[in-house]
């Protein structure tokens, strides 16, 4: 199995923090918000290779962060340039996501997570979950408010955790949980991933994807323990390392 960290955006929101640095390379509580995500994920037995995707302008910066981690991950981490270099010409989220799978070959398991994701707990047992499923999988969050549901994804789920309507940036949410750009496909399904974006659909937020592959086939849910925090805004990024620091 392949992780898959996104780290090509250009964060503008968080400007002038990441004009010169990348948003996954910001620290929370004086840590790399990537080394947040890679510690709860990487002890996944099955994940043989770390591929973290950027940009012509930061691959450098997480080229230098590679090289600092030698030694201390034990997974092969290759570092992908996806030749966009202006929030203009960036290929978005899932066009970053079918780029690597063409340029490397992919043809195997893919665990894909986005780079300011932050988690408190070990994903262990979503690691254990998606293989012993072998389906598609989606994290999901419950944010507790319909208001901030509204910024992410309103999803809903049968008694067996899988989903039964997924929409994404919804007005009026009717649940606070939300999915997560936390995301698991197997093999079979790297021929759709392909065929969405063959086919025009928006390549972009990550969870569109989901709202195009849940009619077609089953997709599931797993519930990220802990807390979970999406470092959108400077608010978020403060409010983490007030939260990240106490722990």
């Amino acid at each position: 199995m392949k992780l898959l960290i996104l780290a090509a955006g250009y964060a503008t929101r968080l400007y002038p923090l990441t004009l010169t640095q990348p948003k996954p390379l910001l620290d929370v509580a004086g840590r790399p918000m990537i080394d947040r995500a890679l510690e709860n994920l990487e002890p996944i037995d099955a994940i043989d290779e770390v591929i973290v995707v950027s940009n012509a302008r930061f691959t450098g910066h997480f080229e230098k962060w590679s090289a600092g981690k030698a030694g201390t991950v034990s997974r092969k981490v290759t570092i992908i340039n996806d030749g966009s270099d202006s929030e203009t010409t960036r290929l978005g989220a899932l066009g970053d996501l079918g780029f690597v799978i063409d340029s490397q070959g992919i043809d195997d398991d893919l665990m894909v997570v986005a780079g300011d994701n932050l988690f408190s707990q070990s994903l262990v047992g979503f690691g254990d979950y998606c293989r012993d499923l072998n389906e598609p999988v989606l994290g999901v969050y419950d944010v507790g408010r319909f208001e901030s549901a509204k910024k992410y994804s309103e999803v809903h789920t049968d008694m067996k955790g899988q989903i039964t309507s997924f929409e994404e940036k919804p007005e009026s949410p009717s649940t606070t949980m939300i999915g997560v750009a936390l995301y698991y496909y197997p093999r079979s399904v790297i021929p759709k991933i392909k065929l969405y974006l063959e086919n025009g659909n928006n390549p972009e937020q990550p969870g569109r994807l989901i709202q195009w592959l849940y009619p077609r086939q089953a997709v599931y849910t797993w519930a990220i323990p802990g807390i979970w925090y999406d470092i959108g805004s400077k608010e978020t990024l403060e409010e983490a390392n007030r939260i990240f620091a106490g722990r």
